[in-house]
């Protein structure tokens, strides 16, 4: 068992999501960096699909029983009482009692925290995943006590595996409403910098940089959304969709981040800058 001392900022149960779940309106959530909470459960020997713990900092855990944990994710310092040190991408053994706090973030934006034979929260809809947009799931408070899942048996590991590459360089292809926007647009989305603005969260990041001009200006029925789809709103400033996007979207979509850079937009960090080159598509 773990209890939940402080549940800093930003903080949720997560796990893979629940796919296949948008003919109810309800869209995948789950971590918002994938790649980390797989590495988090890995080095824990749990399969990835179990839950971890989703936090911008200040989150503080007592571990009532002897557990093993891993934090993956953002770069930031962990604290550690009456237990043993800690690193991020590291595997820990700690006795009962111990403690530990995950300072801010120096680096990235997102820690993931795994416990040997995952966090026993209550599903919904197949999920352990708190979704902010639709309020759905289980909901992580200070005080909580967590009860962990049996010894998955497996051996603890070293092996990080792929991971998503930290850059601030993001492939992306063309939206579906690219032909909404002028030739300038384009090349400035593909061309100039954007910045991180601190007003976005799990259900966009929202950038800041030269407006996007529109070809013309007209209503859009509502059109469906995938993660990584980058919006623009009238105001010319992109918002790119992230895990807790809605399903459905009334701003065209000039183009779509990889999958595989999507990560890397989660744990940009408000100020950071952002560059797209287009790969075609």
């Amino acid at each position: 068992m773990i209890e939940i001392l402080n549940q800093g900022i930003g903080t949720s149960y997560q796990d893979l999501g629940r796919p296949g779940c948008t003919h109810l309106g309800v869209g995948r959530s789950g971590a918002a960096d994938r790649p980390s909470h797989g590495m988090a459960n890995r080095l824990v020997g749990n399969e990835e699909s179990l839950a971890t713990i989703e936090t911008c900092g200040g989150l503080v855990v007592r571990f009532v029983h002897p557990a093993v944990v891993a934090v993956t994710g953002a770069q930031g310092l962990i604290d550690v009482r009456h237990g043993r040190p800690m690193a991020v991408n590291g595997v820990q053994h700690q006795p009962a009692g111990a403690e530990f706090t995950l300072r801010a973030p120096e680096h990235g934006m997102r820690y993931y925290v795994a416990v040997r034979g995952g966090l026993d929260v209550e599903a919904v809809l197949g999920s352990r995943s708190f979704d902010s947009l639709a309020g759905l799931g289980p909901q992580l408070s200070s005080g909580d006590r967590v009860e962990v899942g049996p010894d998955p048996q497996t051996p603890i590991t070293t092996d990080f595996g792929v991971h998503a590459p930290r850059t601030t360089l993001l492939q992306i292809s063309d939206g579906p409403r690219r032909d909404w926007f002028t030739e300038d647009a384009w090349a400035i989305l593909t061309t100039q910098p954007f910045v991180v603005s601190a007003s976005g969260n799990r259900v966009g990041a929202r950038l800041s940089g030269t407006p996007l001009e529109r070809v013309a200006i007209r209503e859009l029925l509502s059109e469906g959304l995938v993660e990584g789809s980058i919006q623009v709103p009238p105001d010319g400033q992109p918002i790119v969709m992230l895990a807790d996007h809605p399903v459905t979207g009334g701003y065209p979509v000039i183009a779509v981040v990889a999958p595989d850079h999507v990560p890397s937009v989660a744990q940009a960090r408000p100020g950071t800058t952002l560059r797209f080159r287009h790969t075609g598509g």
